[in-house]
Order: structure tokens, then sequence, then C-alpha cells
């Protein structure tokens, strides 16, 4: 059994994507050879037999403008690869991947195409019928949650399987640092009431919005500390606001942090205040680790948690404010225990696990 993982690109920005392609090959049956494949980057998320880095520009990636007439021997040297290593299974990672090596994998009616999304997308009407026209026995497309899953299939008119992707609960478990151990890997008080944020600092992750509702917060709640970690092309802007806001004591911008998921009990809460998620593995990481999480008000979110999660209205301040200040005073713990009931992670590991399965079945 050979199995071909093609991921966009390596890197920081994609440990998410990584990780939920790493949760899929775990299921691997046991003796198949796996192979990590990243278009552009370098590095890699995923335990595989073997990695490959094919280092291809964005341009050519893209196929734009006069890097199109390269397209076809692209495809070429993939075709070669593919049957070099006897590919049986391809997982594909998202749209970009999708159209640049769909067109080739129709040709090799030996290999069983899963692709998965991750986020939102815009279908091209190209799109659309490159899906369509492919052989729908080989091909089972793929949404990390029943939220992205309907939207895919709206604009498709085709079905799409849910993974809802789902950590090992004991396994994560297992990894993560004590409160006092993981505060000082951050380099933070035990005398500070913690909200921390995780992500990339991109606009949709809503890091700037949160600025101004945690200073509003913080005048209620003075002895409350942010601390946001993740890297990105916001950094600027995000250092900027928090000198003009004043809060340069009572917010880390802490930057990637390797072996990030071991330090979620440094906070006492989690924030995400994402304006759009496919998924949200920062909502999952925080609520197993014991963390309570005050989220976005957005059907992905709820989807997981239901009515024992703590929203507030994405883009909404005054809202966000409030509800900052308010948690700080809760019983952190209960929440804590009553949203770990609600994402049952070990009935949704089981469940993930064993659609996971069937996406790497052999032809």
């Amino acid at each position: 059994m050979s199995i071909v993982n093609i991921m966009w690109a390596g890197g920081s920005p994609y440990v998410s994507v990584h990780k939920v392609h790493q949760q899929i090959l775990s299921q691997a049956e046991p003796g198949a050879k796996v192979f990590n494949w990243l278009l552009q980057g370098q590095g890699s998320c995923c335990s595989c037999e073997s990695t490959r880095e094919w280092q291809l520009s964005h341009r050519l990636v893209k196929g734009r403008h006069v890097w199109g007439l390269l397209r076809p021997w692209l495809r070429g040297r993939f075709r070669q690869a593919l049957e070099h290593v006897n590919a049986q299974v391809v997982l594909l990672d998202g749209l970009g991947v999708l159209r640049l090596l769909l067109p080739i994998l129709r040709e090799m009616p030996a290999v069983r195409v899963a692709a998965v999304f991750h986020g939102k997308t815009r279908l091209r009407r190209s799109d659309i019928a490159l899906l369509r026209d492919f052989p729908a026995l080989r091909l089972t497309i793929v949404a990390v949650s029943q939220t992205l899953a309907q939207a895919i299939e709206q604009d498709l008119g085709m079905p799409v399987q849910v993974l809802r992707t789902a950590l090992e609960p004991e396994a994560f478990r297992s990894e993560l640092l004590d409160r006092s151990a993981a505060r000082q890997a951050l380099g933070l008080s035990n005398d500070v009431t913690v909200m921390g944020a995780v992500g990339r600092l991109v606009d949709s992750k809503g890091f700037e919005y949160l600025l101004d509702a945690f200073a509003q917060a913080s005048l209620q709640q003075p002895q409350l500390h942010l601390a946001i970690l993740g890297e990105g092309v916001q950094r600027s802007l995000l250092e900027a606001r928090i000198k003009t806001l004043r809060l340069e004591q009572k917010v880390s911008l802490v930057g990637h942090c390797n072996g990030l998921a071991r330090l979620y009990r440094a906070f006492d809460w989690v924030l995400v205040p994402s304006y759009s998620e496919g998924l949200g593995l920062v909502l999952q990481e925080a609520v197993i680790a014991d963390v309570p999480v005050l989220c976005s008000d957005i059907s992905v979110f709820r989807e997981q948690l239901g009515s024992a999660g703590w929203y507030a209205s994405a883009g909404d301040i005054d809202a966000w404010a409030q509800a900052i200040a308010e948690c700080a005073t809760l019983n952190a713990a209960e929440v804590a225990r009553t949203q770990f009931k609600a994402l049952e992670p070990e009935q949704a590991w089981q469940r993930s696990s064993l659609i996971a399965k069937t996406l790497l079945r052999q032809p």
C-alpha cells in the first residue's frame, strides 16, 4: 500500500493543516508506505516515511499567464513521480493542489483520491467541472466540519464527506505541561489571569479587534493579561495597536512557539475571535487541555460546543469586552468540564478515525 500526501506548503502558517493530514495518515494500514510532498516551502508536520520538497514557485503552481505554458511539463513530472512510488491513494490539500493534480490523477485509474478542504473557498466553474468530471468511485471530497461540508456541497452540487477532525485525547493530554511550567516557558507570572489566543497573525483571526476589546475589559478586571501565540503579517500592526492602547505591560505577543500544544495550561481562558474557520483546532486543543474557551459566535464553533460554549459576535468590540470581563469572574474549571463533556473528545476521535480509515483504503 503506497499513500502520497500532497500539501500546498510547509512551515508554521500551515501547522493546523498538517495536523489534520497527520491525523488522517495515522490511520493507515500497518506496513503502508506514506510519502509526504510539499509543493512549496520546507519542513513538515507529518510523520511520513519520506518527505519531498518540490520547491515550486507560487507562479508556477498557480499556472497564471505565461507560467501556464509550463503546466503540461510540471504535470508530467508529477505523474512520473507518482508512478515511481506506485501511488495507490493520494491525499490532496485543498483547492490549489487539487487544480494542479486532478487532471493527472484522472488518467491514473489505479489511484484513489481524497481531496480535503480546510476552510472557506471560492469554487470557479472550472473547479466544479474538474471535480464533476472525475470518476466518482475514485474521488472522495472531504471537509473538516459539518458547517464547511454543507457550504461546499451547496456550491458544488456533489456529496461531501464530513471528517470533523479530532485529536486523540489521552495522547494530547499526556504531553501537556502543568500550569506553572507552561507559564514559566512563556515568561508569564502566576499572579495574573491569563487570556490566551493562538493562531496566525492575519486579519481573519480577529486579533486586531481583540486588542480593543481586551483594553476595555482590563479596565474592569485589572488583573487580566493577554498572551497571543503565533506569527504573521499583522505583527507590526498589532504591535502599533498595543502601544496606542498603552497595553505594553498587559499584552504579550509571544510569536511562534515550538511545542505550542504543550502550553495551553498556561492560560485561564482561551479566546478565539476568528471571523471564519474551517474547524478551529485551537478550540479542541484548549478544551482537551481543560481550559475553557470564549469564541466567536459562528456556526463551526457552535457545531462543536453547542450550548456549553461562551460566544461573542465576531468583530463586535463591546460584546467581546463584556464577555472577557464576565468570563474572568466565572469558575473556569467548571466551565471547562462542561465544554469537555459537550465536545466529547474520545467519541469524536473514534468517529474521525473510522472515517479516515475509509479514505485510505486500497482501490
